[in-house]
């Protein structure tokens, strides 16, 4: 595969940030890595190599963002409020910097989003909050709940960045021209959490799909599974 490496100054978030990216050309993947990943994370576990077809024929070209759950969601040494915020400077970063490269290097409007395990949240969370520049949701094994992360702690920005929470009460016609799918398994520790959200998708009328695959668990075989076949399903 054609693999690039980015690396660029983000005025967002005060630090330079890291990028890979793979394909020449197809319709624009952001792939997140999972809790506290590193950019090439999803590289090293062979998630890229199970889609290699999609990307050498140029049906897909996929962004590998660095994660920085690490000073967000994961970072115990801050108040809670401020992990939160942390985590809003990152949501900026990908609307402002890193969607508006994927544009302009594919010439397409609105992005596919994909994620493993806490990957799938930063898919659905930054979907759902940007819908009109995101299309396509590919969540495998996801996680969706943020509080357990908070202490305690709860406020507008934490409803605001919990899809479970903030779904349910949200409203956009943007909504109804997305497709999600939530891909789990019967082995997989976070298939009541993807049966929680089909519902929530279920009683909005939001065209989602739940793949529960038998005895799959919640690993990186699994995933790899998972991903090309929700690739295929890029109109």
């Amino acid at each position: 595969m054609h693999e690039h490496y980015h690396k660029w100054y983000s005025s967002r978030l005060g630090m330079d940030i890291e990028t890979l990216s793979f394909g020449t050309r197809g319709y624009p993947v952001i792939l997140f890595p999972t809790s506290m990943g590193r950019f090439f994370e999803n590289k090293d576990f062979k998630l890229l190599d199970s889609v290699a077809w999609f990307v050498d024929h140029g049906l897909v070209k996929i962004y590998c963002p660095d994660g920085l759950d690490r000073l967000s969601w994961y970072n115990k040494n801050i108040h809670p409020a401020d992990r939160v915020r942390n985590h809003i400077w990152y949501d900026l970063f990908l609307l402002h910097e890193l969607v508006p490269l994927a544009q302009r290097e594919t010439g397409v409007a609105r992005v596919a989003t994909a994620g493993c395990s806490f990957g799938g949240y930063h898919a659905t969370n930054f979907a759902f909050k940007h819908p009109e520049v995101v299309k396509y949701v590919f969540n495998m094994g996801a996680a969706f709940d943020i509080r357990d992360q908070l202490d305690g702690y709860y406020d507008d920005n934490v409803y605001f960045n919990n899809p479970p929470d903030f779904i349910p009460q949200a409203s956009n016609p943007w909504f109804h021209e997305m497709f999600v799918v939530l891909g789990t398994g019967t082995h997989d520790m976070c298939w009541n959490a993807n049966e929680h959200m089909a519902s929530i998708f279920r009683a909005k009328g939001i065209p989602h799909w739940l793949d529960v695959r038998y005895e799959r668990p919640h690993d990186w075989p699994a995933w790899r599974e998972m991903f090309p076949h929700y690739l295929s399903l890029i109109r």
